[in-house]
Order: C-alpha cells, then structure tokens, then sequence
C-alpha cells in the first residue's frame, strides 16, 4: 500500500518553481432553452459567472492546494485581467507571484459559456497575442528565474505557446537548474520536443505525444518505443503520456513502461487536468516520491479534477480520498453537517452512558501541538466531538488569506486522526450554538485560555460538566507556519 502520509508530509514542505503562460478563465453557466431570432445561434440564460486564475497560474494554484509552495513567474498585461490575476495571487499566501508587466500585450483571457443543464461547454472566446516575448521582456524573465531557482527543490515549466517560455528562456532555465541539481518537469506545448533538451520529464498529453514523435500512440508499445527514441533526442529521464479516460503511461529511460487506467469517475469538466497533473507530478518527486508513486498520484489527481466544474485544484484530502478509498470513507463517516444527523448521534451515545467531549478550532494546517489537544481531550472522556471554524468564520478571525485549506479539507484531515469521533462545521465565529446542542460533558481548549475565557463554559457547567485545560506544546502555532511557508511575507 501507498505510504500516503510519508509522502503527504514531505510534500507539504517542497517549494516548486513555476514558469508559463498565465491567463485568466471565466466560465460563464447558464440554460440554453431557445435559438436567437437574429442568427441561427443558441442564447443562453445566463445564471451566473467564475473567474479562476487559468493557464499556468492553474499549476500554481494546485502546487499550492496540496500545501507546497509555489514560486510562480509568468507574463501580465497591463490592464484590468493583469490586475486582477495579481490579486487573486496576492490572496495565495502558499503562492508568490514574479510578474512581468508587458504593456504591449493584453493579458490572455479566456471565457468559456456552458450549459449548466449538460455540463457542455458552447462557446470559448479569447483574448490574447500568442508571440513570443520581446527581448527586453525575455531578459527580465531569466534574472527573475535566476533569482528564484535556488530556493526551489524542483522546477516546472508550463508550456501554452503563448509568449513566456521562448526557446532562449527555456534553454537559460534548463541550463541553470542542471547545475544547481534542479530536477525540471515540462507540460510541453512546442511540437519539436527537442527545445527542451535537458528537462527530466516531459508530460504530453496523447495527441501531442503523437504529433511530435510521428508515432500512432495507440497501443502502450507504440507509446513505449517512441518515448525511448524520444528521450535519446532530448537527454530526458521520462516520459509520461496522458490519455484522459484511458489512463497514463510513464516510460523511463532505465525501466519499462508503466501503465495505469484511470479512474472511474464521472467527468464533469477536463479543464485544467493537464495542470492538476504536472503539479502533483512535482510536488510529489521534490518530495522524494518514485516514478510509480508520483504517476499514481498525478492520475489520481486528475481523476478528482475532471470530476469537478471549472479549472480545479486538488486539495491533499480529497488525493488521499481517491488513493486510499477505504482509509478515507471511515474518515467521511465522521463529518457531519446536519443538526438531526448530530442528534442521532448524540442520542445514540448517551443511549449507552458515554461521556461526551468537545474541543474547536480552525485547524488550517494541523500541527503536533493541536494532535496534543486532541489526544489528551479524547483521554478524558468516551467519544470526542471536534468543532471547526468554516471558512467565512476563519476569514473573519484570521484575516483574507486565510484559510490556507478550505474546510472540507480540513475537516477530512481531523476526521482521519483516531481520536476524533465526529467533525462538525460552524458558521459562527463562536461555537456557543454547537455547545448549546452538544451539552458536552467535558469541553476541553488550550491552556492558553481560562476557564471564564472559554466559550461555552457556563453551558457545560450548569449540567454538571467540565473545563477541562490542556498544556500547549511550545513551539507551534499555524499562524507562524504560514508565516514561515511564506518566506516572513505579510
């Protein structure tokens, strides 16, 4: 079995350099009921709108998802999209953004309309200039990647051929990263594999694949043969082809090809699959990964991409959920979000004269001091209840960028410790509500609190329960940590 928690810790303390074509998605969801008087084109009813960072600010943004650090350098206009993008970046406190201002171009934008009904897509309009960076350009974009690759464990190049990667930047890049020992991943979109001479792995989807060796790629030994020759003219260590519902194939240069299908999985949108998989691909060899572990992964990941709406990450819960099915459902039993469901369980316990405890938090990135909380509130009664913050309710308490993991994420992380019996969400800033359902027996906080400071303690008090304060571990706090993982950026 797939040591997934080795690998889960190792990847959150990776940093990966991301270089490519940065763009912004709107999808655009509405109902298609009737045909235009004025043309013979649909209309469609339009319900409402998201905006994503696309292209390879999409790599970032899933390098980020699974709690690495991105170092992200890439191309804005100056303009609305640009400043917009720079935003949505600034509110990634695992993501710092190198952004070229070029006022020359427009920064690519792409809207996509879809039938909210189908889940198809219609319509696609675009606004860019596909050509390579001016020189002046070019030469800011190589000091920039200068300066940032030796804080990376491993590069990623994330090729869409509209102006960022040009050959001279991408030989500097490659060049560079060989003599620091930087491993490099390229998303490739150029035809001649060869401008990417150097590289450790590249991660062509099939058609690409094919297009660029002149091989029919239809069967895994065709597929195996053209990557050897492949791998010979670009001095790379692998190569592995995408093949959306047919799976992945990784062939090295010193192993033999590995297949795997991909999972069955109801396909929602392929947007940005390629992204989810070159992400997870790096995070999990800078974290020390195998060829076979990393491939796994990354068609795991993709598997949860394409089974969500829009450019979508993938977060470290829901790759755990999809690589290790059962592990994870004992963990999904333990959230709960309905009052009733709550109940039930409430009365089921008390049924059988358990004693019932509860402690909250926000538990944005758990840490030991929290296992030690937790450990010790669940030494001191039958069942231990776990209350977490929501999202809006961390952004509130915490400031707006955070949290750094959404709170299903969260959720499922604390639910998969053995000392935790149930997670519940609150929406408030306070769980006083949730206290008040719950008439824990124990409610247990860090010792940084007094009993009189702790929410709730007079609820708990008045039917013959108790306060109970744990040591804190010195040492540890999320807040420091997001502030260490953000290299002391504010």
């Amino acid at each position: 079995m797939l040591d997934f928690d080795t690998l889960s810790n190792a990847m959150v303390r990776q940093t990966v350099l991301c270089i490519g074509d940065l763009m912004l998605d709107e999808f655009v969801y509405g109902e298609v009921a009737r045909i235009s008087p004025e043309a013979p084109a649909p209309v469609i009813a339009v319900q409402r709108s998201e905006i994503n960072v696309g292209g390879a600010g999409n790599v970032a943004r899933n390098i980020a998802a699974l709690g690495a650090r991105c170092i992200f350098v890439g191309i804005v206009g100056d303009d609305d999209a640009g400043r917009l993008l720079k935003a949505q970046f600034d509110a990634e406190p695992l993501i710092e953004p190198m952004l070229v201002v070029d006022s020359s171009r427009p920064t690519t934008r792409k809207v996509r309309f879809v039938s909210e009904h189908f889940s198809t897509h219609m319509l696609r309009a675009d606004w860019e200039k596909a050509e390579p960076a001016a020189s002046a350009v070019e030469r800011t974009l190589i000091d920039a990647i200068a300066a940032m690759l030796p804080r990376a464990d491993i590069v990623l190049l994330s090729d869409y051929a509209k102006g960022v990667l040009t050959e001279t930047v991408i030989r500097n890049t490659i060049n560079t990263a060989r003599r620091l020992g930087k491993r490099v991943i390229v998303d490739p979109k150029n035809m001649d594999f060869t401008i990417y001479r150097g590289a450790s792995i590249l991660t062509p989807n099939r058609k690409e694949f094919a297009d660029a060796t002149r091989s029919p790629a239809q069967t895994h030994a065709e597929i195996s043969d053209a990557a050897h020759v492949s791998m010979q003219q670009t001095d790379s260590e692998a190569m592995l082809v995408t093949q959306s519902e047919f799976g992945m194939t990784l062939v090295t240069r010193q192993g033999d090809a590995i297949h795997v299908p991909a999972h069955p999985v109801k396909v929602r949108d392929v947007s940005g699959a390629g992204d989810t998989v070159a992400a997870v691909l790096a995070v999990a060899l800078a974290a020390g990964a195998t060829w076979d572990t990393a491939l796994r992964a990354a068609n795991a990941a993709a598997a949860v991409a394409v089974g969500k709406k829009g450019t979508a990450t993938v977060s470290i819960a829901e790759l755990r959920g999809k690589l290790l099915p059962h592990a994870s459902l004992a963990a999904e039993e333990k959230i709960v979000s309905a009052p009733a469901e709550l109940d039930a369980r409430l009365a089921e316990w008390r049924r059988n004269d358990l004693r019932v405890g509860f402690t909250n938090g926000c538990f944005d990135i758990l840490h030991p001091g929290h296992v030690k909380v937790i450990t010790q509130a669940r030494a001191a009664c039958d069942r231990l209840i776990v209350g977490l913050n929501s999202d809006a309710s961390v952004k509130r308490l915490k400031g707006p960028e955070r949290p750094v993991q959404n709170e299903r994420a969260r959720a499922e992380v604390l639910a998969s410790l053995e000392a935790v019996d149930l997670v519940v969400i609150f929406e408030d800033d306070t769980p006083l509500k949730l206290i008040t359902q719950i008439r824990p027996s124990v409610l247990v906080k860090g010792g940084d609190y007094t009993r009189e400071q702790v929410v709730g303690h007079e609820i708990v008090t008045a039917h013959g329960g108790e306060v109970l304060l744990i040591d804190l571990l010195e040492g540890f706090s999320t807040t420091s940590l997001v502030k260490r993982a953000r290299g002391g950026r504010t």
